[in-house]
């Protein structure tokens, strides 16, 4: 007989509590979208990265990123990354979406450092990493103090690579040299 009773439903589907996030984190590779933030010229060459800059999750020191979050239960890929753009660089950043899902890379980050370049303290994290060009206003939301945009060449300093939270540098100079704009 099937269940006939009436359930409120769930206000924030895909969810999970802070407890049952870190519980899943502890068994589960949990998987994420990234995007790298881009401005560029009328021919589609690339003038300008964009580096969130805040507070690390991990360490507590201000750091730069890149755009990041989880996928949701039941939440497309081109979905969670609009999501994840709009919660991170403000809803007139204006992104450029790709046509198609396929990322230019699949990044896995590991709690245990060494084991790839990419590190994170609190889970095994698979991500499908985008470069993803805006052309509105960003108005850094959510953790971020502030977003900057830097050439290609200031974006390749050892300085800023190595300000880039988790290894993530590598992940900057990979999107930079599929788009061709290591100079």
């Amino acid at each position: 007989m099937a269940d006939m009773s009436v359930r409120t439903p769930d206000p924030n589907p895909g969810w999970l509590s802070e407890i049952a996030l870190d519980e899943t984190r502890s068994r589960v590779p949990i998987l994420y979208v990234e995007a790298v933030p881009v401005r560029v010229d009328a021919l589609g060459s690339v003038e300008h990265v964009g580096l969130l800059l805040g507070g690390s999750v991990t360490t507590g020191v201000m750091t730069r990123t890149i755009v990041s979050g989880r996928v949701m239960h039941g939440e497309s890929v081109r979905d969670a990354l609009l999501r994840n753009l709009e919660k991170d660089l403000g809803p007139t950043a204006f992104p450029q979406l790709p046509t198609s899902v396929a990322p230019f890379t699949v990044a896995e980050y590991f709690p245990l450092p060494g084991v790839t370049p990419l590190h994170d303290p609190r889970q095994h994290a698979v991500s499908l990493v985008y470069v993803v060009p805006v052309t509105g206003e960003c108005n850094p939301r959510q953790d971020a103090l502030e977003l900057s945009w830097l050439t290609p060449e200031e974006v390749l300093s050892p300085a800023v690579l190595g300000d880039l939270e988790g290894g993530r540098g590598a992940l900057v100079k990979q999107a930079l040299a599929h788009l061709g704009a290591l100079g």
